[in-house]
């Protein structure tokens, strides 16, 4: 330890502050809250070297710098979550401890010099494997580190450089895939990605807080996990657009109707500009004011850059109009200091050039049709444009965005650049690598968003095209990759085996599938076992035969199945599926009858029944799953039968389906 008295130097105090972060860093790597530290052990067979090593979340040494443990992402434990019988890889013996928090609940051995279940090795662990799967939900997602299974790990082991693309099926782990894989890209490429940074993108809130404490379980604290509204400064977001409106903000057309927005508020004067200094009068021209707005247009590329030049121009050209009418010229300098808090000056640069945000400049322009319409040009039809207005807010401070408008806010940032005196807080950051989950459903201008923080085009692409339900899900991944910053052949890999869905559900699933996305093969199951789902029909009030009536009848019907299965349901957590309109009368339902529940959108998971609007579940996992009328799911949503899909693949053990109306042709058996 450096001790830094009155007198210390400066290196010492120095060299002091870099102990005390490498203190706190290894601090928070050993930090793996409850977690088990060791997982595993490896036997190396004695033409091998016979070593023996313990497979940990991190890596341990003793007082003598011999390793007790080594990290998972260390090449040596490369054999753990890679051999088999017809490759051992050298190894002899594979141990895996089966542990509920720091509690040893037994051991699971692997030989690798002898037949073993029948002559193959089908699952890693496949003993702790199970355990994992059948354990209880917590609301959260847990690291998987210690059943890491070998497809997994072969993406999780990818090299760096250029794009990856997963595509995997409900429950066949991409999501854990894609977070291991950033927490082994930063051990294995420490420099120069801790300097670069590391981003993690998730659908929607919910989805984050899902998610958030796995790669802090894994010893990895500084990746940045967020939404793509979270990268924009001083910006509030919330909800979402209607369908029609989303398909016209995500079109890669915005960007030209932006920067003809941009255009339209770099203006020559109307009429000469008359200010008087002194005794004199000078004087800016419309055609002067036209010459430097096309100077400046042509000089910069963005548009608050150009800012200081349009006003420097301004007084030059004030200062020498003294001349003009024979008085000597003052110098430019003078002009500044004399009239730059004068009514008038200020008035012409908010009118020639303004200083703009991108909320300002947005909030004028979908507040004025006529700014609209002058934008869109030929490129947007009437009936686009008018998706796009809304009436102006007393102030763009007050506005609050769509998830939509994001990417337009970002174009905006950079058509417009940062203002003068906020180069730092209105720069747009770049990252080392870019991880982007649920992928399949991101727009043109989304990915345009994604592709302008990619400091190298170093991503990791995960989703399904098959779960694929926004305004612009995508039909494959081809169609997406080709709007990313794409500087090598992009990689693609695909996860085929569901360790989430017991085979009876995924069998269903098949069904719907075939109908969302005909010849589009589901994930193979390896959970053979399971219980059926169970189909409650619903009779609507004949006396009262409206929807309203057919609702509340509905509501009714989920509560009862709400209270059988929380009967059954021990430790684990449950959500009841509905579309969106439906939620808050399911919500009071089961409030009236005293069952505690949360709404998705409150609490996130964190009551053990939760009310989920299916467009909220995506890349969530349940113990059981209530899925209600889904013939609305099919009928409302824009491509339903894929947001079916999703619904009835939350479930890892139950699945009930509660319905009032004609059942979609999949699930009816």
């Amino acid at each position: 330890m450096v001790e830094v008295g009155a007198g210390g130097t400066h290196q010492a105090r120095y060299e002091r502050e870099i102990i005390w972060d490498s203190i706190s860093s290894r601090l928070n790597e050993l930090d793996i809250g409850n977690s088990s530290l060791v997982f595993g052990r490896l036997d190396w067979a004695e033409q091998f070297g016979g070593d023996r090593f313990y497979v940990g979340r991190v890596a341990v040494w003793d007082e003598n710098q011999e390793p007790v443990t080594i990290d998972w992402r260390a090449p040596a434990a490369e054999a753990f979550y890679r051999a088999t019988l017809s490759d051992p890889m050298g190894l002899k013996l594979r141990r895996h401890f089966v542990t509920r928090g720091r509690e040893l609940l037994g051991l699971e051995d692997e030989y690798f010099d002898r037949a073993n279940n029948n002559g193959h090795l089908t699952l890693v662990g496949e003993a702790t494997l199970r355990a994992g799967l059948e354990a209880a939900r917590t609301g959260r997602l847990a690291d998987a580190a210690a059943t890491i299974q070998v497809e997994q790990d072969a993406i999780i082991r990818s090299p760096l450089p250029g794009v990856l693309v997963v595509q995997g099926g409900p429950g066949t782990g991409k999501t854990v895939a894609a977070l291991h894989r950033a927490a082994y890209l930063l051990y294995t490429h420490r420099f120069p990605l801790e300097g670069q940074g590391m981003l993690v993108l998730g659908p929607n809130r919910l989805f984050l807080t899902y998610i958030e404490q796995v790669l802090p379980s894994l010893g990895e604290a500084g990746v940045e996990v967020s939404l793509l509204a979270d990268l924009l400064p001083n910006i509030r977001v919330r909800g979402f657009e209607k369908p029609s409106v989303a398909r016209v903000k995500g079109d890669l057309r915005m960007v030209g109707m932006l920067w003809r927005a941009r255009r339209d508020r770099q203006r020559a004067l109307r009429s000469d500009l008359l200010v008087g200094l002194g005794l004199k009068r000078l004087r800016l021209t419309v055609d002067e004011s036209s010459e430097i707005i096309q100077a400046a247009r042509k000089r910069f590329r963005t548009h608050n850059g150009a800012r200081r030049f349009v006003e420097n121009q301004v007084y030059e050209h004030l200062a020498h109009s003294a001349v003009r009418s024979g008085s000597s010229a003052f110098d430019s300098q003078t002009v500044r200091e004399q009239l730059h808090h004068t009514h008038a000056l200020r008035e012409t640069f908010e009118w020639m050039w303004p200083v703009l945000t991108p909320a300002h400049f947005l909030h004028d322009l979908f507040g004025s049709k006529a700014l609209l319409r002058s934008a869109a040009g030929s490129a947007l039809t009437a009936a686009e444009v008018n998706l796009l207005y809304r009436p102006r807010s007393a102030h763009a401070l007050d506005v609050v965005w769509k998830a939509e408008d994001a990417p337009l806010l970002d174009e905006a940032l950079a058509l417009l650049g940062p203002r003068p005196n906020y180069k730092q807080e209105d720069s747009i950051r770049t990252y080392g690598h870019i991880v982007l989950d649920e992928a399949q459903d991101l727009s043109p201008m989304q990915l345009q968003m994604i592709g302008r923080r990619s400091l190298n085009g170093s991503m990791t692409v995960v989703g399904d095209i098959a779960q694929a339900t926004s305004a612009w899900g995508h039909d494959s991944w081809d169609s997406l990759v080709e709007m990313l910053p794409i500087r090598a052949e992009p990689r693609f890999e695909e996860l085929t085996i569901g360790y989430r869905l017991a085979e009876p559900i995924m069998n269903m699933a098949a069904r719907v599938l075939d109908a969302a996305v005909p010849g589009l093969k589901p994930p193979r199951s390896v959970r053979t076992d399971g219980i059926l789902p169970r189909f409650v029909a619903v009779q609507a009030n004949d006396d009262l035969p409206n929807e309203g009536s057919a609702y509340s009848a509905l509501a009714q019907a989920v509560l009862g199945e709400v209270v059988a299965e929380l009967a059954q349901l021990g430790s684990g957590n449950m959500a009841v599926i509905c579309h969106m309109q439906q939620a808050d009368n399911i919500s009071a339902a089961l409030h009236a009858s005293g069952v505690e529940h949360g709404l998705v959108y409150e609490r996130g998971l964190e009551s053990q029944v939760t009310v989920v609007p299916v467009e909220l579940v995506k890349g969530l996992e349940v113990d059981t799953a209530v899925v209600v009328e889904p013939a609305d799911i099919c009928e409302k949503l824009p491509r339903g039968m894929q947001s079916l899909y999703v619904a009835i693949t939350r479930a890892t053990q139950r699945l009930v389906v509660v319905y009032a109306r004609q059942l979609p042709e999949p699930l009816c058996i």
